[in-house]
């Protein structure tokens, strides 16, 4: 994946406008690489969400998933965090909850929306990440007609993403779960991959945490994420960000040798002609090569 990215990163014109990118602003959690990663107190968490109040609300679906998210505001710091408060059966073990919370802040990179603390007591259990206020890409491709995402940042969009599960690979993370367009989120100007599907969540290897939607089909035979499961994710993501509609698990081996001569039809209606042509047919081939 890295291979083609990096090439079109120099030669193509959609790529070149990624290098005259803005900068963004920096997050007062993090100063480069040394990041605050700390406890935080149910008190503290609760204060920063009014108690978390359904005004806080940031999950795409609000309070129908399981394990919801809330916009966490602190009187005494600067800056907002994202608050994921899982439902109570989820990490029975706060022994293993802490583990992964630990070994997850470890990974700090500009792709991501890294994680800054945790929170455990009682049956409670929380993780708390960097804010993007952009919302999740796919705010981007699917609802909003009006700010579609011009040809450079899909570009862009695809070689952070791959950045990204290149510097988790890297740093021991191999395993990404339920990778699809909502884990991919914006702060000003630059999509990230979100830490939260880097957290196993899982009792006996299995995961728990998976959008039934987005599905890799290793997943329903077995009920595990493997190494593989990211790359076909990956797939199904570069299908989204060409077409700007989601193709069903169910239906992705009808392209999954997706013909090159063929990708006009799959572009979405609203690049017209505001794309090169060995880009898309490129990231076709790539996706075609993730879904097999």
């Amino acid at each position: 994946m890295q291979i083609f990215f990096k090439r079109q990163h120099e030669t193509s014109a959609a790529a070149a406008k990624i290098q005259r990118q803005n900068s963004s602003p920096q997050n007062p959690y993090c100063n480069g690489d040394s990041v605050g990663f700390s406890e935080f107190r149910l008190d503290e968490l609760r204060a920063a969400t009014e108690g978390f109040s359904s005004d806080h609300i940031v999950s795409e679906h609000g309070q129908k998933v399981s394990n919801v998210m809330y916009l966490g505001r602190f009187f005494l710091r600067d800056g907002d965090v994202a608050i994921k408060r899982f439902n109570k059966f989820a990490w029975p073990d706060a022994r293993q909850f802490l583990e992964e919370a630990k070994a997850v802040g470890k990974l700090q990179s500009e792709r991501l929306a890294n994680l800054i603390g945790y929170c455990y007591e009682g049956d409670e259990r929380l993780l708390v990440s960097e804010f993007m206020p952009r919302q999740t890409l796919a705010k981007h491709i699917f609802h909003w007609d009006t700010h579609s995402l011009s040809w450079a940042m899909r570009i862009r969009v695809a070689l952070y993403l791959a950045q990204a599960l290149e510097y988790c690979c890297t740093r021991g993370r191999a395993l990404y779960h339920d990778l699809n367009v909502y884990r991919v989120i914006f702060d000003q100007v630059v999509p990230r991959l979100s830490c939260f599907g880097l957290i196993k969540n899982s009792r006996d290897g299995k995961s728990y945490n998976i959008n039934l939607a987005f599905t890799p089909p290793e997943y329903l035979r077995t009920g595990r994420v493997i190494l593989e499961s990211a790359m076909y994710s990956f797939g199904t993501l570069l299908l989204d960000l060409l077409s700007r509609k989601h193709i069903p698990p169910s239906h992705v081996s009808q392209h999954s040798t997706l013909s090159v001569v063929r990708f006009r039809t799959l572009m979405a209606s609203c690049l017209e002609e505001h794309f090169s042509n060995a880009d898309g047919a490129e990231l076709v081939r790539l996706a075609s090569r993730c879904l097999q």
